[in-house]
């Protein structure tokens, strides 16, 4: 199938790979350049814009940070819809607002395109070994058409119904509940470590007798090593997948403090200068605020 895909970050790089490594016919996109190197020796192609890596594409995949940056590649100058043939299909990957997938989906629509939301679950190790989970949402015929790459990139997949917007609701829940996890054992790292207690034998507890998740396991092994550089996913964008909650919550009228203590947490540590940290540094934070330094 000949696909588009734009943004070759963390995630974007070994989800681009794995479509590659399936036998899809790839052009790629990404702000920076030489980001894309690696893919144009496996025979991808390199666009100059979002329009170009578009254009004759049945397919075409973004995975950008954020809002901004999705708005900017798909609706600017040289984007993606302006390169989007009617009847091909823009498949969202990112964590987007709940307000910004609804305007894709009616800004496609009135062009005679199609829009899928189809954001993943997992961190870029996930990613570079297909181990992550797809959430998508859309036209049940767009589904069954990029079902072949959507399960490309990961161990499986969820269909949440027609309404686009739904996948990206799950995904802003998901990672509420990964934060608020996180926020739960940095605490009680914080508290056990202050007690005289080696983080690693409370690690050994943890995985344990506690139900086994890669995702748990992973932030709870991160904190108690105290890992935190290179960043998976850097503590600025939890700080904004956790203010898009707070917003889809304010929406459909859902109190959710726990929501907001884990955002002020997150803001906290971009104030301190952690926000290109990884996110699990929340660990880090709450260890401080307990008197215990990095290491001790």
């Amino acid at each position: 199938m000949k696909v588009g895909f734009i943004g070759l970050g963390n995630m974007g790089l070994p989800m681009a790979t794995s479509l590659v490594a399936a036998g899809h016919e790839l052009t790629v996109w990404n702000r920076t350049e030489s980001k894309a190197a690696p893919l144009k020796e496996k025979g991808a192609r390199v666009a100059r814009s979002p329009a170009e890596a578009a254009r004759g594409a049945e397919v075409v995949f973004s995975m950008l940070s954020d809002d901004a940056a999705v708005t900017s590649a798909v609706f600017g100058q040289d984007g993606l819809q302006a390169g989007l043939a009617p009847g091909a299909v823009h498949v969202s990957s990112s964590t987007l607002s709940v307000a910004l997938s609804e305007r894709l989906a009616e800004t496609h629509a009135s062009a005679g395109q199609r829009y899928l939301s189809a954001p993943v679950f997992g961190r870029p190790t996930a990613a570079a070994s297909k181990q992550l989970w797809v959430v998508a949402a859309g036209p049940k015929q767009d589904v069954d058409r990029c079902r072949p790459l959507l399960e490309a990139l990961g161990r499986g997949l969820t269909v949440l119904g027609e309404s686009a917007p739904a996948a990206n609701v799950v995904k802003l829940s998901g990672n509420f509940l990964i934060a608020s996890m996180m926020e739960a054992l940095a605490e009680s790292f914080a508290l056990t470590r202050k007690s005289g207690i080696e983080p690693k034998v409370f690690l050994e507890v943890f995985q344990s007798v506690f139900a086994r998740s890669p995702i748990f396991e992973g932030y709870a092994q991160l904190i108690a090593e105290e890992k935190y550089s290179p960043a998976g996913f850097k503590m600025r964008l939890g700080l904004k997948d956790v203010e898009l909650v707070l917003g889809a919550a304010r929406t459909a009228e859902v109190p959710m403090p726990l929501a907001s203590l884990v955002k002020d947490q997150f803001l906290g540590g971009v104030a301190q200068g952690h926000g290109d940290l990884d996110w699990s540094a929340l660990g880090a934070l709450v260890a401080e605020r307990a008197g215990l330094k990095q290491g001790g």
